[in-house]
């Protein structure tokens, strides 16, 4: 599916417009295109500063943030790169702590485009091409990045030495190019997305994983020992467990004991612990425990279990009702908010959803399927979303509504308790920008 956006600044969106006829219009995946990008524009990948590489089916977002929210709480600088966005391109870039700015982006994106055109790159690949070089620019202490899709192809593996790479949790996603059949790849789904992932091993920097299945993780040990990288499961050089209340961490050097993330949901607790591991396994950054301790309060992460402040569209419900935004869109993400809501009483709780048509309702419907009391589906600007009659075989009490506003004015009738947003980080963005939330 096409990537894309939109820009208030005139400059950015010149820019995006050329950027959109270039591209193919399609995810691509491969290291051909980068490879040729990065020569052109002076191979900037090479100059950046420590580097942390986190792929992952879910949460890997969160484990950045947790990592960019140690790394600052130690009064270090951390440059961010990461996808989707949900309301502004610039979201995708932070530059040292901050957004980045227009008048920069756009010359970077006239940069990148002005010397390959002729090799159509792809959205991601332009945009991870302007982030390296804002990267490699801007003075700063690490650099995060997030993989866009899989891992061992994606356009950010482009980097060569980063000082440590994570994989947080894995699922079955985007199956029309990580489960296509290739030559010594693993023919098990769910081993082969393991693998895809665990392609951004690097020799000599350590490879921190969450706990997977025996043939997952014999398929991700397998390749870090080709690649020559240390590989550090979850459950053996190190471990994070919840109990009073804490989130207790162990490993060869040592054990702390921390408050549980202020991000909701008991699955922030994992990534958290990833992050953890990733900065406590490396040698060129110093993170202290109070750093540690400050950051399970500091980290964000934009509509992953966000509970909406006031706003235009929250207030368009009753006062006491609550209204979250998430999202998810695949069965990992239905399992974290059927454990979120697990006290909620049963039908408490009115979806507004829209999914994108390649994927499946059943994967958040079903896990939610007792809480639910009624089902609002809406449409998504642009992309080609599933119908109300969709769900219909996953669900009861189904409405559909044209747009987000009409979808709550319908179910502020019902008099709700809960609202819940779910289904698509399309819809996300159309909610915190319609609430006067975006990110910054």
């Amino acid at each position: 599916m096409a990537d894309g956006a939109r820009s208030d600044h005139p400059a950015v969106q010149e820019q995006l417009n050329r950027l959109s006829l270039l591209s193919p219009g399609r995810d691509v995946l491969g290291l051909e295109r980068i490879s040729i990008v990065m020569e052109r524009l002076g191979n900037p990948h090479l100059t950046l500063p420590p580097v942390f590489h986190v792929a992952g089916t879910n949460g890997k977002g969160s484990t950045c943030a947790f990592l960019r929210a140690a790394i600052e709480a130690e009064g270090l600088k951390a440059h961010v790169y990461s996808s989707p966005h949900l309301v502004r391109f610039n979201e995708r870039i932070r530059l040292a702590g901050s957004l980045i700015e227009d008048e920069y982006l756009a010359g970077l994106l006239a940069r990148v485009l002005d010397c390959n055109e002729d090799i159509s790159p792809s959205f991601f690949e332009a945009t991870t091409a302007v982030a390296m070089l804002a990267f490699a620019e801007t003075p700063a202490d690490a650099c995060i990045l997030e993989v866009g899709l899989g891992g061992r192809l994606d356009a950010t593996n482009i980097v060569q030495q980063p000082v440590a790479t994570g994989m947080a949790a894995l699922g079955i996603d985007h199956k029309e190019f990580l489960l296509s059949p290739e030559e010594g790849a693993p023919t098990e789904p769910m081993v082969r997305i393991a693998w895809e992932k665990a392609g951004i091993a690097k020799a000599g920097s350590p490879l921190l994983t969450q706990k997977y299945s025996a043939d997952m993780a014999e398929a991700v040990s397998h390749h870090a020992a080709v690649t020559g990288a240390p590989y550090l499961p979850r459950g053996e050089q190190w471990d994070a467990v919840i109990y009073d209340n804490q989130l207790h961490y162990c490993d060869d050097s040592g054990k702390m004991a921390l408050p549980l993330p202020a991000l909701p949901g008991e699955h922030q607790a994992d990534n958290a612990a990833l992050a953890i591991a990733m900065l406590r396994h490396q040698a060129t950054l110093h993170i202290s425990e109070a750093a540690f301790r400050a950051a399970m309060g500091w980290a964000k992460w934009p509509a992953r279990l966000q509970k909406l402040s006031p706003g235009p569209l929250r207030d368009l419900l009753p006062d006491d009702t609550e209204l979250w935004l998430d999202g998810g869109h695949n069965v990992n993400a239905g399992k974290a908010l059927a454990a979120h809501f697990n006290s909620y009483e049963e039908t408490s709780i009115h979806v507004v959803i829209a999914m994108l048509a390649n994927k499946d309702p059943a994967a958040i419907i079903a896990p939610l399927q007792s809480k639910i009391a009624s089902i609002a589906v809406v449409p998504i600007e642009g992309h080609a979303t599933h119908s109300a009659h969709d769900f219909e075989q996953v669900a009861s009490a189904i409405s559909s509504a044209d747009n987000i506003e009409t979808a709550m004015t319908d179910v502020a009738k019902r008099a709700p308790k809960t609202v819940l947003v779910v289904g698509s980080l399309y819809l996300a963005g159309t909610v915190l920008n319609a609430n006067g939330q975006v990110p910054n």
